[in-house]
């Protein structure tokens, strides 16, 4: 059965100036929504995520409970559950257009109008799911009271740019790609992409101390063979256009010293794209007495925010999540 449903947005007019056909945005909710319209979550989509990969969060008794909370998970454009380049249209394949952050908040806004939202008690995500939740907070300040981004910052800066543009060039250098006109997956560039990729996701102590075992891996070749079977169950295009999305992300530091809600920046400490240095240069601008620094210390790099993959960090994650909604819904 279908476990989410679809927002139909027509022919949406992208920050490009190109156009999404027949644009869809699929969502799943958990809860209902209040008389006031504002006990509503909403937790977008990360890289090769969808709104399942939240699931294991949300439940009776938890900081995600939906017996309190009108929950909205969201899937970004070109994840393949919403409009992406492997459906079929006159935009499949290469034909999809550059899709932005703000384009996929934007989105979510129509969305949340059309669902009776009248503003969100917190915006959080993991990874690209935080740039869409500082996208929200900058663009609709009054509808977001509370703000968590995990492991992620409000733009992509030049080193995290520069290491997507090698992930893409491993893809890319496969000719069975053919500028995107494949008409097999080309599955030597998606385990390419997985094996590069992977060096990035963790931190030089989980390597070194071999924590891949805490993963069930017995070897590290094990997790970069798992990593190449990971990517390759994806469409190529579709993992190319969420790719664009995450370089797209431009929020300035002068908009973000307009921001209002409460935040709560959870860097990862050993994060190696998202750094914590660009992100501390993103926590200094907030106003005053807005924003709480509060790095998620962890040997487990970027991966250390990936929702309920490792305990403790998953914990913490819930505390300020719990901490937050306490304020935001006095």
């Amino acid at each position: 059965m279908q476990d989410y449903q679809q927002f139909s947005l027509g022919d949406f007019v992208l920050q490009s100036g190109e156009v999404l056909r027949q644009a869809k945005l699929a969502y799943a909710t958990f809860g209902e929504l209040n008389v006031q319209g504002d006990n509503a979550i909403l937790i977008p989509s990360y890289y090769t995520g969808t709104h399942r990969s939240y699931l294991k969060l949300i439940g009776a008794g938890r900081a995600l409970d939906p017996r309190r909370y009108f929950i909205v998970l969201t899937n970004m454009f070109g994840n393949g559950v919403s409009s992406s380049p492997s459906h079929d249209g006159a935009q499949h394949g290469a034909d999809f257009p550059t899709v932005s952050i703000k384009d996929n908040v934007n989105a979510q806004h129509l969305l949340s109008r059309s669902l009776g939202i009248n503003a969100f008690a917190l915006v959080t995500g993991w990874s690209m799911g935080a740039m869409q939740a500082w996208q929200w907070a900058v663009s609709f300040p009054q509808q977001v009271k509370a703000l968590l981004p995990v492991c992620g910052t409000a733009r992509c800066w030049p080193l995290n740019h520069v290491f997507l543009e090698g992930i893409k060039g491993a893809l890319q250098a496969d000719p069975v790609y053919h500028h995107g006109r494949y008409r097999t997956s080309p599955l030597a560039g998606l385990a390419a992409f997985g094996r590069v990729y992977a060096g990035w996701a963790y931190s030089a102590e989980f390597f070194r101390a071999a924590r891949y075992r805490d993963l069930g891996f017995e070897t590290l070749e094990q997790l970069l063979q798992s990593w190449e079977k990971d990517h390759q169950n994806w469409d190529a295009n579709n993992l190319l256009a969420m790719l664009a999305t995450w370089q797209s992300g431009d929020v300035s530091l002068d908009a973000i010293a307009g921001v209002s809600a409460k935040t709560c920046v959870m860097v990862g400490s050993t994060d190696r794209y998202f750094t914590p240095e660009e992100a501390r240069i993103e926590f200094d601008r907030l106003p005053a007495n807005v924003g709480e620094w509060r790095p998620l210390v962890s040997p487990y790099g970027h991966c250390a925010g990936a929702p309920g993959r490792f305990a403790r960090e998953t914990a913490e994650i819930e505390c300020a999540i719990s901490e937050l909604l306490r304020e935001s819904c006095a």
